[in-house]
């Protein structure tokens, strides 16, 4: 194996195993920073052993075990903390592995839920909690998170390194929080997965329409947090919701990376087998009771259209009783404007008008695309072609996405032709 193949092995390696190491180290040193630190130490380690010695049987093992040394030196070396290297010192032992790398760690998987609490917790911003998030849990390097979200790398450096001084001097412990504070946890956490979804299946700015890296990291934590919390119903609702949406995305894109329209998109290019896990995913959200949370609504708007063979037979009643529900338990603007959207394909774009003329005064909605995006799609309906151009425009010089400026502006000519 060259070099170069033996870098991009470990960089694998580092990928699967970099979330579960830093889980465990900050279980034992009870410093997130420490412990990312220390993982970071033990990937240097196998940067310069592996291309020699070759990739070890269990890679993860390796690294917590040199990561393990790594904290008993700095320890002792600062000549604080004895009862902690003490400590560390016994675990080694009893850890130590062997010819075939024996496994480090029984309790991963409550180790990676209390660092998703950590990661998305309610004391940090909404933009921390996504870059703590997707370095600590999804293994991205901060030039990758940078590109992600499109801001610089020095800004996102700067949010890890206030995240981690924050949850420090706010003394948050690594623990999954008790039954009384799960729910307000619980939240954040999934509100932090879906917002990094939402910026890989819609990007706010840019040249593109998807960031598919994204979706698949948002994917891969709710899955995740599925395995580690089976019994929270809204979890499963927001797989269900992501498996669903995410299931349109190679048709969402046309040959020349425009932006398609979900009326307008080749649902024989949608990804079934996606459609069906989300479907199994929201099943088990109903399985386990209660009234559907905003997440699983979402998800059965999702399974709507995902069930209609061809746009013609989506259940727009249907989905218009879906967004009365959302609006009763997560009263937003946004889910109102969704609403009425779904209203004017029920019961004809008039009705949807009225509605969203109801919504111009928002506050929430005055640097919003979609408000006359979706005024100037209704107004066109209704054959009023000036006014529909005018929305169309507005539309166009609110959005970032050049992929949505362009369709925006297509759809604005079309309306000065008609």
């Amino acid at each position: 194996m060259s070099e170069n193949e033996s870098h991009r092995a470990i960089e694998a390696v580092w990928g699967i195993e970099s979330p579960r190491l830093i889980a465990s180290l900050t279980r034992m040193v009870r410093d997130v920073g420490l412990a990312e630190e220390l993982a970071q130490d033990a990937f240097v380690s196998a940067l310069v052993q592996w291309p020699q010695e070759g990739v070890p049987r269990n890679p993860g093992a390796w690294l917590m075990s040199v990561a393990k040394r790594r904290a008993i030196d700095r320890f002792r070396r600062e000549e604080t903390l004895e009862r902690k290297a003490e400590q560390l010192g016994h675990d080694l032992k009893g850890d130590e592995y062997d010819a075939e790398f024996a496994v480090v760690d029984d309790g991963i998987g409550d180790d990676l839920l209390r660092l998703m609490f950590i990661a998305c917790h309610p004391v940090l911003s909404m933009e921390a909690r996504a870059a703590l998030t997707l370095r600590l849990l999804g293994g991205l390097s901060t030039p990758e998170i940078a590109r992600a979200f499109l801001v610089s790398e020095a800004t996102v450096a700067q949010r890890i390194v206030r995240a981690k001084r924050t949850l420090a001097e706010a003394r948050v412990p690594f623990e999954v929080p008790d039954a009384a504070e799960r729910a307000k946890r619980l939240d954040a956490v999934l509100e932090v997965i879906y917002l990094i979804f939402n910026e890989g299946y819609s990007a706010t700015a840019g040249e593109n329409v998807l960031r598919p890296e994204l979706c698949q990291e948002a994917l891969r934590l709710g899955r995740v947090l599925a395995e580690l919390a089976p019994h929270e119903s809204e979890v499963h609702g927001l797989v269900a919701l992501m498996e669903i949406q995410a299931s349109r995305s190679k048709a969402r894109v046309g040959p020349s990376g425009e932006h398609i329209l979900l009326l307008d998109q080749d649902r024989g290019r949608w990804d079934h087998l996606l459609i069906q896990r989300g479907l199994a995913a929201l099943e088990r959200a109903r399985r386990l009771g209660g009234t559907l949370g905003p997440y699983a609504l979402q998800a059965a708007i999702a399974a709507c259209h995902a069930r209609a063979r061809v746009a013609e037979e989506t259940d727009w009643s249907r989905i218009a009783a879906l967004y009365d529900a959302l609006a009763q338990l997560m009263p937003s603007p946004v889910v109102e404007l969704n609403r009425a959207v779904a209203i004017g394909m029920a019961f004809g774009p008039a009705a949807g008008l009225e509605l969203v003329d109801g919504l111009t005064a928002e506050p929430a909605l005055r640097s919003y695309h979609l408000l006359p995006s979706v005024r100037g799609d209704l107004l066109e309906k209704l054959q009023r072609f000036g006014e529909a151009r005018a929305e169309f425009e507005r539309a166009a010089s609110l959005t970032q996405n050049a992929r949505d400026r362009k369709l925006l502006l297509d759809r604005a000519a079309r309306c000065a032709r008609a």
